[in-house]
C-alpha cells in the first residue's frame, strides 16, 4: 500500500510539471492591433481607448493617410505618388468614405497628394467635416508648404491638429537640386512655421533622407524651428511609381544604403523631436487611400476596389499592412492638438 501511494504521488507531480511546461510555452494570440516595440505601454486617459487592444480577426485602421489628389506643383525627384491623373472624388463621396472609416475605428486621419493644397476648398470641407462631425481626435495634412495661406488657416486651423511641412534641405541649392521649389522653399517653409503657431497648429517636418543631403547636419536649423516632430524618411523606391525609366519619376539616382541612412540618423537622434523611418519599416506600415478611395498596396500587389464599393472591412482584407511595424515606428503618438482634442487623446 505504501509504495502504491508513493507511485501515484510520482504520477501526480510529472503529470503537473508537464501541465505547467506546457501552458509555459503555449503561443500568446496577439491582439490585431499590436503594442510597441520593446513592450513600451500606452497610457490612456480613457478606458474606451483601450477596445482597441481587444483580440479582433478584423484590422483597425487607426490611422490613415489619404492622398486626395495626385496633382502637384512640385517636381520631387524621388516621389512616390506622382501625378498620372486628375481624378479628385466628389465632397459627398470623401466624406462618406471617411465616416466609414470612422466607424471601422479610424482615429486619425492624414490629407496628402500629390499637394493638397492645390484642392484648397475641399480640404478645408473634408478637415472640417472630420472634426466637426466625426470627432476624430487627430486631423493632419502634409503639404510642400507653398499653396498654405494665413486666409486658409483663419478659416480652416481650428479643425487641424498638426501641419507636416516637407523640407529635405536647409541648403536652397539643394531643394532646387532635389525638385523641392525653385529657390524661395525656405522662406515659405519659416513662415509657415510661424502662422501655425499663430493659429495653434502642431508644426511637422518631413525629410527624405537622400543622395543630396545625407551628409548635412540639419541640427541648428531643426533646434531654431522647434518642431513638435520631426519625421526623416530613406528615400524609397515603389517600382510601378518611381523605380524605373518608364515611370514618371526615376527616384533610383537618389538612393541611399542603410549605411549612409544610419549615417544621416546618428547625426541627429539626439532630438526629441527626431523619427526616423528606414525603408524597411515604411513599405507596408502605412495604410493609404488613393485618389479612388482604394487602399494601395505599394510595390507588392494591385490596389483594393473602392472602400465606398465594398466597405471597408472587406478592402482592408486584400491589404498588406504591417501593423507591428506601424507602431514600431511609432504611428500612435500624441496627435491631438490639446485645445483641439475631441473625447480621447493618446499621451506616450
Amino acid at each position: 500500500m505504501y509504495y502504491s501511494v508513493v507511485f501515484l504521488g510520482i504520477l501526480a507531480i510529472i503529470f503537473c510539471v508537464h501541465h505547467l511546461r506546457d501552458h509555459s510555452h503555449r503561443p500568446v494570440t496577439r491582439p490585431n492591433v499590436v503594442h510597441p516595440k520593446d513592450d513600451q505601454n500606452i497610457s490612456y486617459q480613457s478606458s474606451n481607448d483601450q477596445s482597441i487592444l481587444v483580440q479582433s480577426s478584423k484590422k483597425i485602421p487607426l490611422s490613415v493617410n489619404y492622398h486626395l489628389t495626385r496633382e502637384c506643383n512640385y517636381k520631387c525627384g524621388f516621389c512616390f505618388h506622382t501625378a498620372t491623373d486628375s481624378h479628385i472624388e466628389p465632397i459627398e463621396n470623401a466624406q462618406k468614405a471617411m465616416s466609414l472609416l470612422k466607424d471601422a475605428g479610424m482615429r486619425k486621419i492624414n490629407f496628402a497628394g500629390g499637394e493638397p493644397f492645390l484642392k484648397a476648398k475641399f480640404l478645408g470641407q473634408l478637415a472640417k467635416y472630420c472634426k466637426e462631425t466625426l470627432h476624430l481626435e487627430s486631423v493632419s495634412i502634409v503639404t510642400n508648404g507653398s499653396k498654405v495661406t494665413d486666409k486658409w488657416l483663419s478659416e480652416y486651423g481650428k479643425y487641424i491638429d498638426i501641419m507636416a511641412v516637407s523640407c529635405d534641405s536647409f541648403d536652397e541649392k539643394t531643394n532646387v537640386k532635389i525638385g523641392r521649389g525653385t529657390g524661395k522653399h525656405l522662406e515659405k517653409f519659416k513662415e509657415l512655421a510661424q502662422m501655425c503657431e499663430t493659429h495653434n497648429v502642431m508644426f511637422k517636418v518631413n525629410t527624405v533622407v537622400n543622395i543630396y543631403n545625407y551628409e548635412e547636419d540639419m541640427n541648428a536649423a531643426i533646434t531654431e524651428i522647434n518642431p513638435k516632430r520631426w519625421k526623416c524618411f530613406q528615400v524609397l523606391i515603389v517600382p510601378e511609381e518611381n523605380g524605373s525609366d518608364k515611370t514618371l519619376r526615376d527616384a533610383r539616382k537618389f538612393q541611399i544604403t542603410d549605411e549612409q541612412f544610419k549615417l544621416f540618423c546618428d547625426k541627429h537622434r539626439h532630438h526629441k523631436c527626431f523619427v526616423p523611418e528606414g525603408n524597411d519599416v515604411m513599405a507596408s506600415s502605412y495604410l493609404l487611400l488613393d485618389e479612388y478611395l482604394c487602399f494601395l498596396n505599394k510595390g507588392v500587389k494591385e490596389k483594393t476596389k473602392s472602400i465606398l464599393e465594398v466597405g471597408v472591412e472587406e478592402a482592408l482584407k486584400d491589404v498588406y499592412w504591417d501593423e507591428e511595424g506601424f507602431m514600431e515606428r511609432g504611428g500612435v503618438y500624441e496627435w491631438s492638438e490639446p485645445s483641439k482634442s475631441a473625447q480621447h487623446k493618446l499621451d506616450w
